[in-house]
């Protein structure tokens, strides 16, 4: 019953499937954010779990039914997820504040940084009790079609406040319970960077180079790197945020190792002809240098050239 749904997701790309998937099998109510009233009110998920090591058994497809909530049907909303691509956000939830209810929390679980700042202000505890979480996920996932995913890896999901009203005990015990290996952080923002400096060093460099993962292994490519991940620590620094190069590097190589064959989400936007996230990865590094008065001379050049290659 779509009346009875309580929380909303906002992008309904393999994140946002996956997501579903695990928070309605935790017994959550759980719906889609439509685009429209033409959208149906019911969709139905396929889901194809990932396989462990030693199972040789075929691994059958889940099938499984979520409301599609359109404008008038989110009066009972206490928690909107928003998985949709970083260049989005800002106009994909941006109509829908004014639409949700005052207790409504918002949290962004995407790739990329910047729309964090641009929606702050719009959180306005004085006005409506609204408040801000962050997070960012490493589980792997596949779409295979609009409406069928598979899982393809485990990875840790980091959770946690950045302005505005807390989102209350019930719903962070909730997604801890149903987001498999998730924490909560006390400081989500370093979280995030970290994530951003695996990033900015994979994905526009699989991206010009049109090659999986495991190729930025090879000796050519890490002067590149550490010059990516040097600017990115001086801004981070400058935004507040302590960085240790040591640490990143490994966690960059230790990806490029755990994902050789794989080909990154920009490599993909590449290949399919769709915009890309570099203004969030890359682009924000160069972003808030500027807001420092500082130059990112490597970032800004390989923003360049992926815009270019994008074309």
């Amino acid at each position: 019953m779509t009346h009875a749904v309580d929380i909303a997701i906002l992008g309904a790309g393999a994140v946002g499937q996956l997501i579903c998937r695990q928070l309605t099998v935790a017994g959550m109510n759980v719906g889609f954010i439509g685009r429209s009233a033409l959208e149906a009110s019911q969709q139905v998920l396929s889901f194809t779990p990932l396989a462990s090591a030693d199972d040789h058994q075929q691994i059958q497809a889940i099938p499984y039914s979520v409301p599609i909530l359109t404008a008038d049907a989110l009066d009972n909303i206490r928690l909107v997820i928003v998985c949709v691509k970083a260049y989005q956000v800002l106009d994909a939830l941006s109509p829908l504040l004014k639409q949700l209810p005052n207790q409504c929390h918002i949290l962004l679980l995407h790739n990329g940084m910047g729309p964090h700042l641009a929606l702050a202000p719009l959180i306005d505890t004085q006005t409506n009790g609204r408040g801000l979480s962050l997070g960012t996920t490493s589980q792997g996932v596949l779409r295979q079609a609009a409406w069928q995913i598979k899982q393809t890896g485990q990875g840790l999901t980091q959770l946690g406040h950045f302005t505005g009203e807390e989102l209350t005990e019930h719903y962070r015990n909730a997604l801890l319970a149903a987001i498999p290996n998730s924490e909560w952080v006390d400081a989500i923002v370093p979280c995030l960077w970290q994530k951003l400096a695996v990033n900015a060093a994979i994905n526009p460099l699989t991206a010009l180079y049109q090659c999986p993962n495991g190729i930025l292994a090879e000796p050519d490519f890490s002067g590149m790197i550490n010059s990516i991940l040097d600017e990115l620590i001086m801004v981070a620094a400058h935004d507040g945020v302590s960085l240790d190069k040591s640490f990143l590097h490994d966690r960059v190589y230790q990806v490029i190792r755990l994902t050789a064959g794989n080909f990154s989400s920009m490599h993909q936007d590449i290949a399919h002809q769709r915009r890309t996230e570099i203004d969030q990865i890359n682009g924000y590094i160069c972003d808030r240098a500027q807001a420092h008065g500082l130059s990112a001379p490597v970032n800004a050049e390989l923003r360049v050239r992926v815009k270019q290659l994008a074309v």
